[in-house]
């Protein structure tokens, strides 16, 4: 059985899958967290949300070693992320996880106080507790005027030790993960569209669609 969130892990552990308490090891900029929030805040008032995302892994000289994608659509606390050979389906109660190469789905109950990293807290305030961060100032991302946001984990012994954000006044645009052993990862938003209607049953799993699924309750 194949691990839920797989590809969201790989993607979101990084930013705080597993949320440290934050040390007084110094402060942040002021400027980076006005700009930050004013990302969160913009974010949180879209009723849906629908984006292509991409993660590129690279050496430490810059060579790709990898590419993946998807696409993930949201409405208040449901989702739907699908990427190849996987869709993932939530309800904001339950969470259906479909492999593809296995055709089975397996479906867990969703823990309210857990700090699961789901994808609306990637586009919101995720970076409150666990970073520093400071304002670089302004960049390009595939010719896109943003903003560069370095952030440095609180907690020392994660396997990373800088994060930069590129963001714009809507959301955040991509994200570069930078890790102790030289590899980076390389996360990029695409065509993000916002408020168009989506309807509810787009966020559950429907076995008949899927025949001979095997089904894992774990509920």
């Amino acid at each position: 059985m194949k691990a839920i969130f797989s590809f969201l892990y790989l993607c979101l552990v990084s930013l705080a899958l597993y949320a440290q308490p934050s040390n007084s090891l110094g402060t942040s900029d002021p400027d980076a967290k006005k700009l930050l929030d004013g990302v969160s805040a913009k974010f949180k008032t879209f009723k849906t949300v629908q984006a292509g995302f991409s993660l590129r892994i690279e050496n430490g000289s810059g060579k790709v070693m990898g590419n993946k994608s998807g696409n993930v659509m949201m409405k208040g606390n449901k989702y739907k992320v699908a990427l190849t050979g996987q869709e993932i389906f939530s309800d904001g109660s339950n969470v259906w996880t479909y492999d593809q190469e296995d055709n089975e789905v397996t479906i867990s109950k969703i823990d309210p106080s857990s700090k699961t990293m789901t994808p609306q807290k990637l586009f919101s305030n995720f970076y409150d507790k666990d970073f520093l961060y400071k304002l670089n100032g302004k960049a390009s991302v595939e010719g896109k005027p943003v903003q560069e946001i370095e952030l440095t984990p609180t907690d020392k012994t994660k396997s990373f030790f800088k994060i930069l954000l590129y963001v714009d006044k809507q959301s955040i645009v991509s994200t570069k993960v930078f890790e102790k052993n030289g590899n980076r990862y390389v996360y990029s938003v695409k065509n993000l569209q916002t408020d168009k209607p989506l309807l509810d049953n787009v966020f559950l799993f429907d076995a008949k669609k899927y025949p001979g699924v095997e089904i894992v309750d774990l509920r």
